[in-house]
């Protein structure tokens, strides 16, 4: 995966660590890797492309489960970053151009992407995702 972000300042390395560890995860198609990077609790929200919006752990996490079920491959390159930081919290706005293989299906794709941030002691972990897909003009 690429990563357009990293020549921030020191300060900003943790939040865009933690975007990357998310991407990381998710190309792994590993849920104890999707679980590690997430805040628990009935805060954390993600908007799937397409979906409607799940709330709480549980629910996001039987999202991913149900997605790394029928995929055997997804790569992004993310494009067109940016971070925001606001005390404990952070946002990365960006692009992701995707290739994934579901069900044997090979697609490519661009989806805009929010991430929002939270910081756990020393970890910056996911507390919401949402993605909207962005279609050629």
């Amino acid at each position: 995966m690429e990563d357009n972000i990293i020549d921030k300042s020191k300060s900003d390395q943790g939040p865009l660590e933690g975007n990357l560890s998310f991407y990381h995860a998710f190309e792994s198609l590993d849920m104890r890797q999707m679980e590690s990077v997430w805040a628990k609790g009935n805060a954390v929200g993600c908007v799937h492309p397409g979906w409607g919006l799940l709330t709480g752990w549980t629910a996001v996490m039987k999202s991913w489960s149900a997605i790394f079920e029928n995929t055997s491959l997804m790569q992004f390159r993310i494009t067109d970053a940016q971070l925001h930081l606001a005390g404990d919290y952070a946002w990365v706005v960006c692009v992701e151009n995707a290739t994934s293989v579901v069900s044997g299906q090979v697609s490519e794709f661009r989806i805009l992407t929010t991430n929002i941030l939270i910081r756990s002691g020393e970890l910056w972990l996911m507390v919401h995702h949402h993605g909207s897909p962005l279609y050629e003009s």
